[in-house]
């Protein structure tokens, strides 16, 4: 394989579920994004749900805790996002201004720009409270299982 094959093939990124030789689905790779801060739990729900066993997805990561001393944070959150196939921003109560999110977001749209093919969405953390929109994120479903499995397996 030639160097410019190789390229394009790890740019280019699939959200088609394909056949496995047992005959399964292959799951979505997500990579959860979430206010490190005031929503962890929320991300460990949804690793719990992913989990299940009709599950059309597994979570491959999440975010980092930007406010860590690591110099390399945005070089380590790129390579994180690059293997995935859909970028799930968990919309909490003050996300939109968590900067990490942000900086995720803005990462994988930069990678999209680069040939890869990463679906974002937001998936909204409380039913009984004030969720506002996070820019960027992609469209705004509400947090039930059966949304959550449509929407994964399009």
């Amino acid at each position: 394989m030639d160097r410019a094959s190789s390229e394009r093939s790890k740019k280019v990124r699939r959200l088609k579920l394909t056949q496995s030789k047992e005959g399964e689905m292959e799951k979505a790779k997500v990579f959860i994004s979430f206010d490190f801060d005031n929503d962890k739990f929320l991300k460990e729900a949804l690793v719990g749900q992913a989990k299940k066993e009709d599950s059309p997805f597994e979570i491959l990561d999440g975010s980092l805790k930007e406010a860590a001393p690591e110099r390399d944070w945005k070089a380590k959150a790129e390579e994180k996002i690059k293997k995935v196939d859909i970028l799930c921003v968990i919309a909490g109560e003050k996300t939109h201004k968590a900067s990490g999110v942000l900086k995720e977001i803005g990462i994988t749209d930069n990678l999209n720009g680069e040939g890869y093919d990463i679906k974002k969405f937001q998936l909204i953390g409380y039913s009984d409270k004030e969720c506002p929109h996070v820019e960027g994120a992609g469209r705004r479903i509400a947090w039930t299982w059966d949304n959550l499995k449509s929407y994964l397996k399009k």
